[in-house]
């Protein structure tokens, strides 16, 4: 399957110091944990993935027409905002 990076995602990965090949893991074996069924113009999720014992967010549209996933962001979620094990944002 073909990737797309959207600039936002390059400029993310770059001043976090995040790989394609990291992106990739997560796009592969990351665990799906919210669905965006209407985003447009593809719909996306939210991916969870691991960098070591660091945790990973990938946020990414499947365009299924054209058999592509389109990364749109990718940052290392913040503790003070998600609950504990990073699949739930804190209330």
């Amino acid at each position: 399957m073909k990737v797309i990076y959207r600039v936002h995602a390059v400029r993310r990965m770059f001043e976090r110091g995040i790989t394609e090949a990291e992106v990739a893991r997560v796009l592969s074996e990351g665990e799906e944990i919210a669905a965006y069924p209407d985003d447009t113009p593809y719909p996306s999720r939210l991916l969870l993935g691991w960098r070591g014992d660091h945790p990973l967010h990938v946020v990414a549209a499947y365009n299924e027409q054209d058999g592509e996933q389109i990364v749109i962001t990718v940052y290392e979620p913040d503790p003070l905002l998600w609950e504990d094990g990073f699949r739930r944002r804190r209330q």
